[in-house]
């Protein structure tokens, strides 16, 4: 009987749909957990299509492709190499399958269907998957009987367990979880439930990718009933790690291995964006981005975002200045572009802002200028930004905060415009922490230079719109701690009025927010996607009604 087994964590950065490069990035790691002396290789759930697949796999073609490719990298594995175990969507009949298959000596040898299908936050599994008809059996390898727990399976009681009973040695979970503020101490909260109601050694191995709205970090591990991890693997980096298996009294443990340390607080949460702005950029095919940098505290650190996962040469910044821009934030911007080492130029908007108030006199003849003069300038900025987008096929990011863009503080069509904005699940008061940490912080693992990249100027001054003199956010808004604190409780928490106000908040303050909130959502259907980082983001998360009448209290 088999007394050590050798298994290569595999974590890799599969594209969803790309097949064929998915097979290639495969084949390259268990060509490394070939030289690295492994028996098994095992990658993160649904790795041949990329995680989540949603509409894709209802058509038969790419059903067809996903076992076209499962079938062939099973073939490649008569070579003698490692085995490997891969997922992809499986078709049986009527009926497809979120699966994991153990391939080896040529072959499928086994087949692993998911049992429990989430249905909540970003995932409807169900909506595209059958669940497995039972509970898996443990699959036989080299005289080991291995649990194969695809993802919810871990999570929940049940499957973990009947395979224990039927005699597992160890539990090997695939996964696809994404990122979020609380991921990493979740994940190990389940994982340590798992082996402790087992009896069994976890090893959980996940996706490293941006995908759209979602982030997935990587930070594979092996846990012990005892809660003790003795294999960590790196957080959002690329990783083929071997961990050691010894067969014990019940079971195999893992040996303490490699122990990666894992980022927390802000730096975690800047990884995170920076990778879901370079896989966005990257798998979309644009050759960079173009940034409205104004002077104030979102661009600069969305600048910096996009330096960091891109590099200094493929972020293009323009300053768009109107009659109401001070001389500050003229200088603030040109000094972060100078310390972030990217192309800069200006764009002044005063020709078309006149051009279009002649334009709209004789129909505004008789009203007073208010806020549709103000979105105008920034329309006018979206139309530039869009254009030279067009023109040079950079892709325009945009910079409004969580905040902002929970209480409608954005211009539909103007700072709006774009494809992708990083900052969308990011409050204005984590703005602020984040340009601290990068200014503090050595780059490890990022493309931009090291230093104070964010003028401490552009963080200190307070932050207007600067669509009209003497503007300031706290003209109409509740000043940003207030704001936030609030904001997080109705989104994140889901909490009545009158449980904020119970916590210390002014109840006009409260409710006037609440109704901001629900009557942006118009506005939030229409904005570009953006890298989730909290519980609940705009999107995936909260999928609130547009037309909607309710208020807490009625």
């Amino acid at each position: 009987m088999l007394s050590e087994l050798s298994i290569a964590v595999c974590q890799i950065e599969p594209s969803v749909g790309d097949l064929e490069g998915n097979c290639e990035k495969i084949r390259a790691a268990r060509a490394g957990a070939a030289a690295a002396g492994a028996d098994l290789a095992v990658f993160c759930e649904l790795v041949i299509c990329g995680y989540p697949p949603e509409d894709l796999v209802r058509k038969p073609a790419f059903r067809r492709a996903c076992r076209e490719s499962v079938e062939a990298l099973a073939a490649e594995t008569a070579d003698g190499g490692p085995a490997m175990i891969v997922g992809a969507p499986w078709a049986e009949g009527d009926a497809l399958y979120n699966a994991c298959f153990l391939l080896n000596d040529g072959r499928i040898e086994a087949i692993v269907r998911k049992a429990r299908l989430p249905n909540y936050g970003v995932f409807d599994e169900p909506r595209v998957f059958a669940p497995a008809p039972s509970f898996p059996a443990p699959i036989e390898f080299s005289g080991a009987k291995l649990g194969l727990l695809i993802c919810e399976d871990l999570w929940l009681p049940g499957v973990g367990e009947h395979l224990a009973a039927n005699g597992a040695d160890l539990l090997i979970a695939p996964h696809g979880s994404p990122f979020r503020r609380t991921a990493l101490a979740e994940r190990l909260a389940a994982a340590r439930e798992r082996s402790a109601s087992t009896g069994l050694d976890v090893l959980f191995v996940n996706q490293l990718a941006g995908q759209d709205e979602i982030v997935f970090d990587g930070a594979s591990f092996a846990i012990r009933p005892d809660g003790e991890t003795p294999f960590r693997a790196p957080q959002f980096e690329p990783a083929i790690e071997l961990t050691t298996w010894r067969r014990g009294e019940t079971g195999f443990r893992c040996i303490e291995t490699q122990q990666a340390t894992w980022p927390g607080g802000n730096e975690e949460i800047y990884r995170a964006v920076t990778l879901g702005v370079r896989d966005y950029v990257e798998k979309n095919r644009f050759p960079g981005v173009v940034i409205g940098l104004s002077g104030g505290v979102d661009s600069a650190l969305t600048a910096a975002f996009a330096v960091d996962a891109l590099g200094p040469e493929r972020v293009r910044c323009v300053m768009l200045p109107s009659r109401y821009t001070s001389r500050d934030s003229l200088v603030d911007a040109e000094a972060c572009a100078g310390a972030l080492g990217v192309a800069f130029e200006t764009i002044p908007i005063e020709p078309a802002v006149e051009a279009f108030a002649a334009m709209l006199a004789p129909v505004f003849k008789g009203r007073a200028p208010d806020v549709t003069e103000e979105n105008v300038q920034s329309r006018i900025r979206g139309l530039i930004l869009m254009a030279l987008s067009n023109k040079f096929g950079e892709m325009v990011l945009t910079t409004g905060n969580k905040s902002e863009m929970s209480v409608g503080y954005a211009t539909l069509y103007g700072d709006m415009n774009g494809g992708y904005n990083p900052l969308k699940d990011i409050y204005k008061t984590d703005v602020y922490r984040l340009c601290q940490w990068r200014n503090g912080a050595e780059p490890v693992g990022l493309k931009g230079p090291a230093g104070e990249v964010i003028p401490t100027s552009i963080i200190t001054k307070p932050p207007s719109a600067e669509l009209r003199f003497d503007q300031t956010d706290q003209d109409s808004l509740p000043d940003y701690n207030t704001l936030d604190a609030i904001l997080q409780a109705l989104v994140e928490e889901e909490k009545a009025v009158s449980e904020i106000v119970a916590g210390g908040y002014d109840e006009e303050v409260v409710r006037r927010v609440e109704n901001l909130l629900y009557v942006a959502e118009y506005k939030r259907r229409q904005a570009p996607p953006g890298p989730k980082v909290t519980r609940i983001n705009f999107g995936r998360d909260r999928r609130y009604p547009i037309t909607n009448s309710w208020r807490s209290g009625r």
